[in-house]
């Protein structure tokens, strides 16, 4: 699903329409959060997620947690519910399965630690602490109350914020943001711009930077194609690496790619003597014949201010 672009400008006349099945998103909002306070599985839970739809950057704050709580001799495991997987679990995560059965950001996690996909997410921590987590990563669970957190952490994207601040559909907030920010612990801005009003929530800074892998990009001649929250970011990024962006195509998130589809851009490509770029996420869904054709571009978050975060581990792990 492409965003429209009416969720990230003044309220208008989308979102006046729109406002009744904002009011009925708003009262299941407050409802799911009013089930209780979740079950306790043992060992510390850290949250990962947003108050909107679409990318801010939640993968690879996990990847940057997964390697924080390494760095303390601890065997985090990540759970997820595995959007777009046909799997319910739970089930560990093997590179041997397929975007279609687990979902793409499960495989592509699955190089930093192990990934549980469980729909019911108290079942999915359970099998991961009796495997031997000592800690687990909630990636996008923020609107799940069925598991008590130790650490939420919402990832906020300084470009877009809260968009126009209208719950979904009128907006992109899955709740409204003074509820969301209630439950939150840290607030994880991303990107150069200015955070949204944390109302007193800590803040720490990062920015996702291109991963230094030698790769000579300056000149290069690249069709990019991307099919994440905000595949421009990635074009942007291809662009400040230098390299002779000939076209750029974006998809929906967690969009299938056809076999029509990646046939057109190999072709493409082709004639224009042009190397396919994508993310490391899209590769994750692309089939085995076509992901020789492809280049990633691997990108991770550097966190500039990381004390908010910091200061929460050591409370929770000291």
């Amino acid at each position: 699903m492409k965003a429209p672009h009416f969720w990230y400008a003044r309220p208008g006349w989308q979102a006046l329409a729109l406002r009744p099945l904002e009011a009925l998103w708003r009262v299941g909002a407050k409802r799911r959060q009013a089930r209780g306070r979740g079950e306790a599985v043992g060992v510390p839970v850290i949250c990962v997620g947003n108050l909107t739809v679409g990318g801010t950057g939640k993968s690879p704050t996990v990847i940057a947690l997964i390697e924080r709580l390494q760095a303390r001799n601890l065997t985090p495991h990540i759970l997820s519910r595995g959007y777009g997987g046909t799997q319910t679990g739970p089930i560990r995560v093997t590179q041997d399965m397929t975007a279609d059965e687990v979902g793409d950001e499960p495989l592509m996690l699955d190089a930093f630690a192990p990934v549980w996909v469980a729909r019911d997410r108290v079942a999915g921590a359970r099998a991961a602490c009796a495997a031997g987590a000592d800690a687990l990563i909630l990636d996008d669970g923020f609107q799940d109350p069925a598991l008590i957190k130790d650490i939420s952490i919402l990832v906020v994207d300084t470009q877009t914020g809260f968009g126009n601040g209208r719950v979904l559909p009128a907006g992109p907030l899955r709740e409204p943001v003074a509820q969301g920010l209630s439950r939150a612990d840290v607030m994880l801005a991303i990107g150069g711009g200015t955070p949204p009003d944390s109302r007193g929530v800590p803040i720490a800074r990062g920015e996702i930077l291109p991963l230094q892998t030698g790769m000579p990009w300056q000149g290069m001649r690249v069709i990019a194609f991307a099919g994440i929250g905000r595949p421009e970011k990635v074009f942007a990024t291809l662009s400040e690496l230098g390299v002779d962006l000939i076209a750029s195509h974006a998809f929906g998130d967690h969009e299938p790619y056809s076999k029509t589809v990646l046939n057109r851009l190999l072709h493409e490509a082709q004639g224009e003597n042009a190397r396919l770029v994508t993310t490391e996420k899209d590769i994750a869904r692309l089939p085995d014949w076509f992901r020789p054709h492809v280049m990633p571009l691997p990108v991770r978050l550097s966190l500039t201010d990381a004390k908010a975060v910091d200061d929460a581990l050591d409370a929770l792990f000291s």
